[in-house]
């Protein structure tokens, strides 16, 4: 894993010193650091607002709507989580940083998701059940 990070950096310092030259040289710009990041960030960070308020729009007016982007929503966060325990495993020489590590633990959080919706399937159908019961 600690290869495919530096390999991702190595690739990232790149396209970074090629838009900060783009800018600079060719769109003669004078962009700093800083002024590159609000920027490339902003304009990454309002794409991306804008795709996943869509799809949350769409998903929404499904069935479990909620329960769907609450799924995806929690997952994002296991996502970087595990990465970033993975990456201060690695900072700080505590444990192993390994990719199947992340992998593993977001299976775990999978596995109990899959635990918790087959629970709250019983319930709801329990439910369905008592409640027409009732009515008779």
């Amino acid at each position: 894993m600690k290869e495919i990070i530096l390999m991702l950096t190595e690739l990232l310092n790149n396209i970074h010193d090629f838009i900060q030259l783009y800018t600079n040289d060719y769109l003669n710009l004078g962009l700093n650091d800083k002024d590159l990041h609000f920027w490339i960030m902003g304009i990454i960070g309002i794409f991306v607002f804008v795709v996943v308020l869509i799809f949350s729009k769409i998903i929404s007016k499904m069935p479990y709507g909620i329960t769907i982007l609450s799924f995806l929503y929690t997952f994002t966060f296991m996502v970087v989580l595990v990465f970033a325990i993975e990456i201060q495993q690695a900072i700080t020489n505590r444990g192993n940083m390994e990719f199947q590590d992340a992998i593993v633990g977001l299976w775990g959080y999978i596995a109990f998701f899959i635990a918790f919706a087959a629970i709250a399937w019983v319930f709801l159908i329990v439910k369905r059940f008592l409640g027409k019961l009732l009515k008779k």
